[in-house]
């Protein structure tokens, strides 16, 4: 089975080496198929364990140990998200994917400047918060095949050995995923173009600019915060660009003086950190089409604050 890195490759010494070197694969495609780095780290962890629980003559067996460490780790991420369903109808509020902060920001998830550099989730198109939201909406066999075929290059009957159907059904499961996708897209709005809207976001909410804010929101905008019962969130969506705008009023009249407000890059693009006492304790994402806000994300569980630095 290819990898993204390196594509085609042959047969891996199945060495501590070569063997560890998929890692950063692993990484990113769990986080992609997961939305959580935490459960991420757990999942390659997992992969491992029963790589070496084998026999030496086992490993030695596997022609392409890269290939059998991604079939593992796409069937732990499939079981994961068929039980993820349940999980998220205990879950108190709404749940929205954990952010990440640009590579240089973080080392293995964990702020943390002793881990290793290829732990670190490759920042792109296909992490961004809109394009994980769309994911979330999808069967967990949908988003496996699509997130394998169209993310990571695999081929059909590579998918399907991970999803356990066959290649026409796994290709027929990435259509469908690709219609959603499609869907949901809007026109894409350039890095500079977008960091200047939030900015203005930004600057119109510490000034309590009713105006200001309601002209930088899309009429039929949303805002979902993730606070997952363990930090104060609004627990429904709040529509519409005045509710959102008079929202964030209240939220900025109620802000005490150790708050400050940080332009910091979210899942490759533009966001907002709020920090309070150099803490941070929430992470905003947003979605912009046609030079207006369409969706903001804010996530204030802090048990998905964990890759964010304090600094």
């Amino acid at each position: 089975m290819s990898t993204q890195s390196e594509p085609g490759h042959g047969r891996l010494d199945p060495g501590l080496n070569a063997i560890m070197s998929e890692r950063r694969q692993l990484i990113n495609l769990a986080y992609r198929l997961l939305g959580s780095l935490a459960d991420a780290e757990d999942v390659v962890q997992e992969t491992y364990t029963r790589w070496y629980a084998m026999s030496p003559q086992q490993q030695q067996a596997i022609e392409s140990p890269g290939a059998w460490l991604t079939k593992v780790a796409g069937r732990i991420c499939l079981d994961l998200l068929g039980s993820a369903r349940a999980r998220r109808e205990r879950y108190v509020g709404e749940w929205v994917p954990e952010p990440l902060p640009e590579p240089t920001e973080w080392i293995n998830g964990r702020s943390d400047a002793t881990g290793d550099p290829a732990d670190r989730v490759t920042l792109d198109e296909s992490v961004s918060m809109a394009f994980l939201v769309v994911l979330e909406s999808m069967t967990p066999a949908e988003r496996v095949a699509f997130v394998l075929h169209d993310v990571f290059r695999y081929s059909f009957a590579e998918v399907a050995d991970v999803v356990g159907r066959t290649p026409a059904a796994c290709r027929q499961l990435a259509s469908s995923a690709r219609r959603r996708i499609r869907t949901a897209q809007t026109p894409a709005t350039p890095a500079s173009r977008q960091a200047g809207i939030v900015r203005d976001f930004k600057q119109a909410w510490e000034a309590k600019d009713l105006e200001g804010l309601i002209g930088l929101l899309d009429p039929d905008a949303t805002v979902i915060a993730d606070g997952g019962g363990l930090a104060a969130a609004v627990l429904h969506p709040v529509e519409g660009s005045e509710r959102i705008a008079r929202y964030v009023i209240d939220l900025a009249v109620r802000t005490p003086d150790n708050v400050t407000f940080l332009e910091r890059t979210v899942n490759g693009q533009p966001g907002l950190v709020v920090q309070q006492d150099g803490v941070t304790v929430t992470v905003f994402a947003f979605e912009i089409a046609d030079d207006r806000i369409k969706h903001i994300w804010a996530v204030r569980n802090p048990d998905k604050l964990g890759p964010w630095t304090t600094g």
